[in-house]
């Protein structure tokens, strides 16, 4: 079997994978801020690292996977004081409390992953949950002399981090000299910090400030990069296999985390950094001040201007797959056709292979070694950083020979029963349990499947006529009632199309 390898953003290269304990992995991953809706963005990073841990699981190994929800500590603009906590403002501006907020879009962060069929992490803490652990890292930050205290907001000190352990900028990649330039005029409180790259652990509450607690040093709250750090050694120990995120994490967030953890415990969490690459979409970074960005529903229900249909969560996931998650990604109309194609031909492809069977023996030839090599090629490109759209691209390749196999084009004969039987079981365990993606195919095949669209094209055309002959009141209603039922239309110059 090949060595799993991965690329090490920490040492910028691609390293063979050794877990600290044969077996076992431990794996943390910084979850969302739950102030807002779910972003694609945040949704691609979350994919890639369910198929690495579903991969992980698929080697043999007991993973620990551990992934946080950030309820308190983000602030507005991501800088470390003098700015409003993400949260906090969301539950002022529409008057409900902060846990509120909290839990309406956990709930619907949670809904999107099942969608999108996410396998939940082991544990799931809640940096509100987490404030005692928190105060001892800072305490434990204190007292090894890389904190300071100052009118009861606690900063780590990283001129004296930097000086003494040379570790500052290791992970991000940037220059010392560039890091502790960086300046904060623009933050309040500045003239309590001895240089402006030290960044605050601890924060004391303004009055107005709703979420706070009491500590050695004021009433306050955690800084952002510090629960990440305390949640992670809480359930995964000092040092552990692999920390992830989006590259947008890996300055301030992961090189503060960094620091704090040597800080606290004396060396580096992570032996292995993972970090996802931004998604854009139409070539551009999503915005909304721009009018250049898509919410999951949309996607799903076809309910935007940037895309002519609604796409399945599946489609979405597979599209999402055809990317090394170390790349960007362009989220097109354009390409998410192709994916929905791409995706319909390779669970077709699966539904062929599934029911080959042979009427004997078969025989070694060309073409059973081919299947045979293409069927160990997919876990090899795998171990290569979990590259998924090489390891597709190598099912596509299968796919073509199954539909031959299947149509008769290549003899059946020609392979072996455990070259079949092995890449049956191959192909379905990547498609599903790897990928993790659904075979919605099936569905669309049947008898239900085939009366609701029979019946969803004699609804379209009925309202077709009614448009036609200016009725807009029976067409209106034909819409508002499919709106009620959960379905959606969308008219466009091609036709009318419909999604759930």
């Amino acid at each position: 079997m090949q060595d799993l390898k991965i690329q090490n953003s920490l040492s910028r290269q691609k390293e063979t994978f050794k877990p600290i304990n044969e077996g076992y992995i431990g794996m943390y991953v910084c979850g969302p801020t739950v102030y807002s809706d779910v972003h694609l963005g945040n949704c691609r990073t979350f994919v890639s690292f369910d198929v690495i841990y579903r991969y992980l699981i698929h080697l043999g190994y007991k993973v620990r996977y551990v992934r946080n929800i950030t309820d308190v500590g983000h602030l507005e603009g991501d800088t470390d004081i003098g700015r409003e906590d993400k949260i906090s403002k969301k539950a002022r501006l529409e008057q409900l409390e902060p846990m509120e907020i909290v839990q309406r879009y956990t709930i619907g962060f949670h809904d999107v992953m099942g969608m999108l069929n996410a396998l939940p992490p082991n544990i799931e803490p809640r940096a509100t949950q987490h404030i005692i652990e928190q105060i001892e890292m800072v305490q434990s930050i204190l007292d090894n002399g890389y904190a300071y205290e100052n009118n009861g907001s606690v900063y780590f000190d990283t001129s004296k981090f930097a000086k003494e352990t040379n570790q500052y900028g290791k992970l991000s990649g940037r220059k010392v000299e560039e890091l502790m330039s960086l300046t904060r005029d623009d933050l309040k409180n500045q003239e309590e910090k001895r240089h402006p790259s030290d960044f605050a652990i601890w924060i004391k509450a303004a009055p107005e400030h709703i979420m706070r607690w009491n500590s050695p040093w004021s009433v306050g709250f955690p800084g952002w990069h510090l629960e990440c750090s305390a949640m992670s050694t809480k359930y995964l120990g000092q040092t552990f296999d692999i920390h992830g995120g989006g590259n947008d994490l890996k300055f301030p967030h992961h090189e503060n985390e960094v620091a704090q953890n040597i800080g606290a415990c004396g060396h580096a969490p992570a032996n292995y950094w993972l970090h996802t690459n931004m998604l854009l979409m139409n070539g551009k970074k999503m915005s909304k001040s721009d009018g250049n960005s898509i919410t999951p529903h949309q996607l799903f229900t076809g309910d935007s201007p940037h895309v002519s249909k609604g796409y399945s969560p599946m489609v979405l996931r597979f599209f999402m797959l055809q990317s090394h998650y170390g790349s960007t990604l362009d989220l097109t109309d354009q390409a998410l056709l192709a994916a929905e194609k791409g995706y319909k031909r390779i669970m077709e492809a699966n539904q062929n292979l599934q029911s080959l069977s042979l009427p004997g023996k078969g025989r070694e030839t060309d073409l059973d070694k081919r299947v045979k090599d293409l069927t160990d090629q997919i876990a090899a490109e795998m171990n290569d950083d979990f590259n998924t759209p090489k390891a597709l691209a190598v099912m596509f390749d299968l796919a073509t020979i199954i539909n031959r196999l299947k149509g008769g084009q290549d003899k059946l004969e020609d392979i072996t029963a455990d070259t079949l039987k092995k890449l049956q079981e191959t192909y379905s365990e990547f498609l599903f349990d790897v990928f993790g993606l659904k075979d919605e195919t099936a569905a669309e095949g049947s008898n239900d499947a085939g009366l609701t669209n029979g019946l969803m094209e004699m609804i379209i055309e009925i309202r077709k006529e009614a448009k036609a002959n200016k009725d807009w009141n029976t067409a209106d209603l034909i819409r508002n009632k499919l709106n009620e039922l959960g379905v959606q239309l969308k008219d466009n110059p091609e036709g009318t199309t419909w999604s759930k």
